[in-house]
């Protein structure tokens, strides 16, 4: 099943059982997610937690995600579990910083940024950036689904960022990579090849060098992988360290002895191993940078944006929570910018932004329409809309923009909700009503006879995280 070379390689690997590594590369992945606290506080069925992250679990069956309404919600992430171990990393080399500027350089689809998003919370800001066009879209849409206005999603080479010099506190590379850690699925196996390894290893080192000016003075460098092979693992750590001033940091992990230490020249690592752990195969590495940055003299910081009118300050202040300070008007649109107003400055002059954080809404002559984000977005203050709580088929329904009924329901602007939890926004008319779910967005798969149970069934409604 799996390539000779990869065999061959890995029995040389001396932290590696690679007997035990082959066996559970045969048996199938564990399923975790990460629920969303600020969303949704409910345990799944028999919930196993996944050691290292505070709210993430490990479901017992794989459910189908895309037609549950939760999911769409941003009530939680499909994450696999070892990639969760960057919550240690974080808490433990930035954790305690009052104001942090963060850059996840290769986010989509966008497990590790919204991870990063909720570990910021309100100290900060994230910059998640995907260089692939179509992919950006995808890390957009999960961003928006997640539902803090702390993140700006960007699509920019790496090389791009060279204009930031010294900017950022902590800079997050999953850098593309071979893919052994994934080899539990066949395609990951078919796509691998011992030259791959060898165009990844050279690309890493392209990324590395390329983002390393945009790190600060004592800045944190989280680099990772979902691959076993040296090559891209510790000897791109080692050769990082060794190009530039910086030193490699040991974590505290003596909660999770089966998580791998890796030594290599002076270097440390920690590997994730099926069969040691239950998840796929990671890794990961933290340099902190010791060299004086070059820092960027920020000259004529204009900002561009209009005034927004008072009548509409004190309207989007009744919808949200969002600082005065953070709300701007671009065009006809209001939104709230992540971090503050001189950072989305700062980054608008020198990078591409998809999404400067949280659009609120757009003026339309004398009316404010609300948009989508908004209804999904943590900023929101509760019972400002009025609600329609719908059924599984309405809400599915709903996110298929499909036609269904709403009896009983006031006329205006309403926010659909599934059990609780905003879906997105509804213009009742009375006898009909407009659907604001986007249309780029909508569920396209068709619903088998017993879906619904086969999808809700990994909730327990009666047990809530504490």
């Amino acid at each position: 099943m799996f390539p000779e070379d990869f065999r061959k390689r890995i029995k040389l690997q001396e932290y590696i059982d690679a007997d035990a590594l082959l066996r559970a590369l045969e048996e199938p992945s564990p399923v975790s997610i990460r629920i969303n606290p600020a969303k949704w506080n409910h345990l799944p069925l028999n919930p196993e937690p996944v050691p290292w992250c505070k709210d993430g679990f490990y479901l017992n069956f794989r459910p189908s995600f895309t037609p549950d309404p939760l999911f769409h919600s941003g009530c939680y992430y499909p994450q696999e579990a070892s990639s969760m171990f960057l919550e240690q990393v974080f808490m433990q080399t930035a954790g305690n910083k009052d104001y942090i500027r963060v850059l996840d350089l290769c986010g989509a689809p966008g497990g590790k940024s919204t991870h990063l998003s909720a570990l910021i919370g309100g100290r900060g800001f994230l910059v998640a950036n995907e260089v692939i066009r179509t992919r950006a879209a995808i890390l957009s849409e999960n961003i928006t689904k997640w539902g803090f206005g702390n993140t700006i999603v960007t699509n920019n080479d790496p090389a791009e960022f060279g204009n930031l010099k010294g900017y950022f506190d902590l800079i997050l590379i999953d850098a593309p990579c071979s893919g052994e850690g994934m080899f539990r699925d066949p395609a990951a196996v078919r796509e691998w090849s011992s030259g791959k390894t060898l165009l990844c290893t050279q690309r890493q080192k392209r990324i590395l060098m390329d983002i390393w000016p945009a790190l600060k003075e004592d800045g944190i460098l989280i680099y990772s992988t979902c691959t076993f092979n040296p090559a891209e693992n510790e000897e791109n750590v080692k050769w990082l360290t060794s190009k530039a001033k910086a030193e490699c940091l040991v974590l505290d992990k003596a909660q999770f002895n089966d998580i791998k230490d890796i030594d290599y020249q002076g270097i440390t690592g920690y590997g994730f191993y099926p069969g040691k752990i239950k998840g796929e195969g990671f890794f990961i590495s933290a340099i902190r940078k010791t060299e004086k940055s070059e820092v960027n003299k920020i000259k004529n910081l204009k900002n561009p944006f209009k005034r927004i009118n008072n009548d509409d300050l004190i309207t989007v202040n009744t919808w949200t929570v969002f600082p005065d300070a953070n709300l701007i008007r671009s065009e006809d649109d209001i939104f709230s910018v992540a971090g503050n107003i001189n950072d989305y400055l700062i980054l608008s002059q020198n990078i591409k932004i998809i999404k400067g954080g949280t659009r609120i809404c757009s003026v339309k002559n004398k009316d404010l329409i609300p948009y989508h984000e908004l209804a999904l977005s943590t900023g929101l203050k509760k019972e400002v809309f009025c609600t329609a709580e719908l059924d599984y088929n309405q809400a599915v329904s709903y996110l298929r923009r499909d036609s269904f009924i709403l009896p009983d329901a006031p006329k205006g602007w309403l926010i659909a909700t599934y059990k609780g939890v905003n879906l997105g926004f509804i213009n009742n008319f009375g006898k009909r009503h407009n659907n604001y779910y986007p249309v780029e967005w909508r569920i396209r798969m068709s619903i088998p006879e017993g879906g619904k149970e086969k999808i809700l069934n990994w909730i327990a409604d009666d047990k809530s995280i504490t």
